[in-house]
């Protein structure tokens, strides 16, 4: 059943995504792979869709071993339905923050700055206009002690695929290949320390799973 669902990921990978090309290729360094026909779905569908997946999905992830998003399924999650973001390739996400992040991030807004501790992750999902579901990559950012990474606001920026290997940390292994993440976060250095929220129309300011 495993090898299964993880080829299943594997085959969404090479079938709706844009084509990869060299590593030097800009498309590849500066942005996520999209998804070239995605589904309009209500948030209804989105919440039954993303019931089937994440259970499934926290425990690949897991996989990674990586300790900044343990156990981030029982954090607080801030939308109240999975949502549509073209900026992550036209993926449905859910916003998780943990203890550290949630007063703050909470805010949705506003002169912010997070704590050291704070970590924000998104997990992700794919639905292709024919109906095909499939997982998407664990999107995350840690707040590391000032100082750490000025250059990058002290953020650490990490993506795991749904097959539990780490594409990318930009404080270690592929620190290149998740360069883009800061490349447009820090276009909200200065107001949100580099944090973009969902539409309103997704936020609520508490849920409990």
């Amino acid at each position: 059943m495993r090898v299964g669902w993880l080829a299943l990921a594997a085959f969404s990978v090479l079938t709706v995504l844009a084509p990869a090309r060299a590593a030097d290729d800009p498309v590849v360094r500066k942005g996520h792979f999209t998804i070239v026909h995605p589904a309009q779905l209500d948030k209804d569908k989105a919440r039954a869709t993303y019931a089937t997946l994440a259970l499934r999905m926290a425990k690949d992830y897991a996989m990674a071993g990586e300790p900044a998003v343990k156990g981030y399924q029982s954090w607080r999650r801030f939308n109240d339905a999975p949502y549509p973001s073209k900026a992550h390739g036209n993926r449905y996400l859910n916003n998780y923050a943990n203890a550290v992040a949630a007063p703050t991030y909470g805010r949705m807004g506003g002169t912010m700055r997070m704590p050291e501790g704070a970590v924000i992750a998104k997990d992700s999902f794919t639905v292709t206009e024919t109906g095909a579901v499939h997982p998407g990559a664990l999107f995350f950012m840690e707040k590391l002690p000032a100082g750490t990474r000025p250059d990058r606001g002290d953020w650490r920026f990490g993506m795991i695929l749904p097959d539990g290997s780490l594409f990318g940390d930009s404080q270690g292994t592929n620190a290149d290949k998740v360069a883009f993440c800061y490349d447009c976060h820090m276009k909200r250095a200065d107001e949100t320390d580099h944090l973009y929220f969902f539409p309103e129309g997704n936020r609520r300011t508490y849920y409990s799973r």
